[in-house]
């Protein structure tokens, strides 16, 4: 057997590594309690919470980044066209850039529809925050109208911990809680996979769902149990391959701007 004298700098690394590892076991048993899916009830408010991680910040002047040559622009710099309320114009207030949420006016859906997606969209909580809990903050994007993630201020902010921001809400807390604070914008940056059903309605293989919040993964192929609710699980039922995308009106002035939406199932034949 040989021996090998590892020079002091990469010793020291090497035991830095080992340090870390060990002293992370216990964040990640709490990640694993807290997305366990079927030992807690939904909305549960003993939940475990996920570890909070700061999301760090921006490396270049543009925080739009470049928008994919093939993406559809639901909302960049213009109007809100794109969307509709109730089948009526957009209601929500627009300003130079963003839309906020006018509270009362009812949800935005775009006026096109889609299954399997990649969305990218950004959004700011009001500041100074108002509220505590599930109101502060609150909105949300529904995929297909049906399965939601939560949009919330979640800095320094206690709720339970399938109703914080970037959750599957009611079902799967987020890997970690990515947030920043309430008037700065925050990216969501989502892969949809739409559920499969047979010719029968029955359920093939279920909507599959990973999220990166603040450019952080919290969600990696999770899988939803159904169309997402408050305090319940509602099971799977059969609906039309493509379905708007709706944002929503929680009673809070909440802002979004850079939303934009990759087609996955261009050119496929539906199941």
């Amino acid at each position: 057997m040989v021996t090998t004298t590892l020079p002091r700098s990469a010793a020291s690394v090497l035991s830095l590594i080992v340090a870390s590892v060990l002293t992370a076991a216990p964040a990640c048993a709490q990640q694993q309690d807290a997305r366990a899916p079927r030992e807690w009830a939904p909305n549960d408010p003993t939940r475990p919470r996920p570890p909070i991680v700061d999301p760090g910040r921006p490396l270049g002047a543009d925080p739009a980044g470049r928008v994919p040559s093939d993406a559809i622009v639901l909302f960049g710099r213009g109007d809100l066209s794109r969307w509709t309320s109730n089948g009526e114009d957009a209601k929500w207030k627009v300003g130079d850039g963003w839309f906020e949420v006018v509270p009362g006016t009812g949800n935005l859906a775009t006026r096109d529809s889609f299954g399997d997606v990649q969305l990218h969209i950004e959004w700011a909580a009001p500041s100074p925050p108002q509220g505590t809990g599930q109101d502060r903050g609150n909105s949300g994007v529904f995929f297909m109208g049906r399965y939601e993630v939560q949009i919330l201020d979640s800095y320094m902010n206690e709720t339970y911990a399938d109703g914080q921001a970037a959750s599957l809400y009611g079902q799967h807390p987020p890997l970690v809680n990515a947030s920043r604070p309430p008037g700065e914008w925050q990216t969501y940056d989502i892969i949809f996979r739409r559920p499969r059903f047979d010719a029968d309605g029955k359920l093939i293989s279920p909507a599959i769902v990973t999220v990166f919040h603040n450019g952080v993964l919290v969600h990696d192929h999770a899988e939803m149990f159904g169309p997402t609710a408050h305090m319940a699980r509602r099971p799977y039922e059969p609906h039309p391959d493509r379905l708007p995308l709706v944002l929503q009106d929680h009673g809070q002035p909440v802002r979004f701007r850079n939303i934009w939406i990759r087609d996955l199932e261009r050119g496929e034949p539906s199941t």
